[in-house]
């Protein structure tokens, strides 16, 4: 696939990584060096590649850890770009004030500039960077204009020397963001099946319909998935819960490894662990269940076999 070749990126699994756990978010307080050791512990067993999603305090201690413990993970680092515009479509919460939005354009630009640095302090383990994460999307609560998403990638391409991406919903790609297709150095997708009511059965089939829409829009550019996974738990908002649980996890992760492979796209599993901190106050909440183990770091049914020594919740 044409990304090898482009963009020197050795075969291998990747995974998006968030170490949050109970009692721990975003903002607030964040984990420890020896539980990202921990976490990293277990996932260099199966995983070469790391999606941080931005550049605060965890994604310090992240690079930190891989760099002091000698971890051969490579990782693709994110700017988290909030709010520049209202979004009035959001349906939990798009809308600022102008001086908020003010506020919020300042602190990107810093972000920008932080991640421009530490792709510069640890450019032996960040092999890739992204101006922004699902910021112009019809439905995100951080809407980010495309011609300031434009320049957010031109201001790192001045200054690091990683590929450059921009990490969207695959369907924005395909007329919304096509201007920004021409500075990137890759597209990077986003694929979620059960989001769009298809049960397990249409799973692969419809992302791959998501990954060659875009692939063979512009054949030229290398397109690697960011995120797509299957989520374990659903409190009927959006997704049937009849529709996920762990066996489900368990084939579209394999059916989706195995075509990645077969196919030789990188592609992202979303994600590594529960998120408990994510979404509504409902346990069901599906935005909490995504991992491939729960947030007490016991493996679901798709990993068990490969981490059979680890204590196992029934």
């Amino acid at each position: 696939m044409i990304y090898t070749e482009e963009l020197q990126i050795e075969p291998g699994k990747a995974i998006c990584y968030s170490g949050f756990r109970e009692g721990q978010m975003p903002g607030g307080k964040v984990p420890t060096y020896e539980e990202i050791k921990e976490d990293l512990l277990l996932l260099h067993k199966r995983w070469k590649y790391l999606r941080l999603y931005d550049c605060d305090e965890h994604a310090e201690i992240v690079l930190n850890v891989i760099q002091k413990e000698n971890f051969d993970f490579k990782v693709m680092l994110g700017a988290y770009i909030v709010a520049e515009a209202n979004n009035y479509g959001c349906p939990w919460g798009g809308s600022y004030s102008e001086e908020q939005l003010v506020k919020n354009k300042l602190a990107n630009v810093n972000q920008i500039k932080k991640l421009i640095h530490f792709a510069n302090q640890y450019s032996d383990i960040i092999f890739s960077l992204s101006a922004g994460n699902e910021a112009c999307v019809d439905w995100t609560d951080h809407y980010v204009p495309v011609e300031s998403v434009i320049n957010y990638v031109r201001m790192i391409k001045k200054e690091a020397k990683q590929p450059v991406t921009f990490c969207e919903n695959y369907l924005p790609w395909l007329d919304k963001l096509k201007d920004l297709v021409e500075e990137v150095d890759f597209i990077s997708i986003h694929t979620y099946p059960v989001w769009e009511y298809k049960n397990i059965h249409e799973a692969l089939e419809y992302t791959k319909q998501n990954y060659y829409a875009v692939a063979d829009t512009y054949p030229n550019k290398p397109v690697v998935i960011t995120e797509a996974g299957w989520t374990t738990f659903s409190n009927g908002r959006g997704i049937c819960p009849s529709n996920v649980s762990e066996e489900h996890q368990r084939i579209y992760y394999n059916d989706l490894v195995d075509w990645c492979e077969e196919a030789a796209i990188l592609t992202f599993v979303f994600e590594a662990f529960d998120e408990p901190w994510k979404g509504s106050e409902e346990a069901l909440e599906p935005e909490k269940h995504w991992g491939l183990f729960r947030v007490d770091r016991t493996p679901k049914l798709v990993m068990r076999g490969y981490y059979e020594n680890l204590p196992i919740e029934n």
